[in-house]
């Protein structure tokens, strides 16, 4: 992840375009890792900043912190961020929470756990702002995935046959549910990708859109939405859709960002980033 410029360039450009967030101020980071935004933070002019780290990489968190003379600055605070207890509320809150897709695997909920009970009324998030994407495209993979499904249905039925021959026993009652759970593996599961936009073929629709001074946990719980999409056809063929997500620095209403700053997963042909897109195959 460090080595993803886009998510670094994002969070670097994020603060230190926008000072005034941080000059003076009391900044919590939630799940700091590497400790490198609670820096960033203090190079920019806090005051004060927890690290708050929930894995023994806060060890080496304070390794990074001490060799750049911000310890006096930054503390890094070994915990989850539901147990941890903050000597004073804070101005800002900065995380890289999100996961796959935004949503998987992401930290969203504790990061709205120390907003409710850590940051001032007149407080800032960064990022401020999220929304999900999702957009028709083409993939080769579809095959493959049909193939693979093919090739274990073709397994199953030399599996109950042999079995029934060799060894007295009729298995064919099972082909049913076996198959159901192939195709779900196979036909329905979402996979992780590196689309090139040439894969999209057509238009970007957004499904969520979260605001994270206001979100709460069940605002995530599910993800419905009702979306429409023109769709080229043009040689070629619709094969499942992409989702990816961005996120965007604007501070608030009441003290917006000089300068927003967003970090866009979008398929792209140079600026890829470690979530990549999720990729959903149809049957078709």
């Amino acid at each position: 992840m460090l080595c993803d410029r886009v998510r670094m360039d994002a969070y670097y450009n994020a603060i230190f375009q926008n000072k005034h967030h941080f000059q003076g101020k009391a900044v919590l980071d939630v799940g700091t890792g590497s400790g490198i935004l609670a820096i960033w933070s203090a190079q920019a002019g806090a005051r004060k900043v927890y690290a708050v780290e929930a894995t023994k990489m806060s060890e080496h968190a304070r390794t990074l912190v001490k060799a750049n003379n911000l310890q006096d600055i930054v503390e890094v605070i070994e915990g989850s961020m539901e147990e941890v207890v903050l000597p004073e509320k804070v101005d800002v809150i900065i995380s890289e929470w999100m996961g796959y897709f935004l949503l998987r695997e992401s930290m969203f909920d504790s990061v709205i756990f120390a907003r409710d009970h850590w940051l001032k009324s007149t407080g800032v998030m960064y990022p401020s702002h999220a929304r999900m994407w999702v957009a028709p495209i083409r993939s080769g993979l579809v095959d493959q995935k049909k193939n693979d499904y093919e090739g274990a249905m073709d397994d199953w039925f030399g599996f109950i046959e042999d079995t029934k021959n060799y060894y007295g026993v009729e298995m064919s009652v099972l082909t049913k549910p076996f198959s159901e759970e192939q195709e779900k593996y196979y036909l329905q599961t979402s996979l992780w990708s590196n689309l090139h936009p040439h894969q999209v073929i057509g238009t970007a629709a957004v499904i969520k859109e979260i605001d994270c001074l206001t979100a709460t946990v069940n605002d995530i719980l599910q993800v419905r939405s009702t979306f429409s999409s023109a769709i080229s056809m043009e040689h070629t063929r619709f094969c499942g859709f992409g989702g990816w997500f961005d996120v965007h620095f604007r501070g608030r209403r009441e003290d917006p960002a000089q300068q927003e700053i967003e970090l866009t997963t979008a398929p792209s042909t140079n600026n890829g980033t470690h979530w990549g897109q999720q990729k959903q195959i149809g049957k078709a």
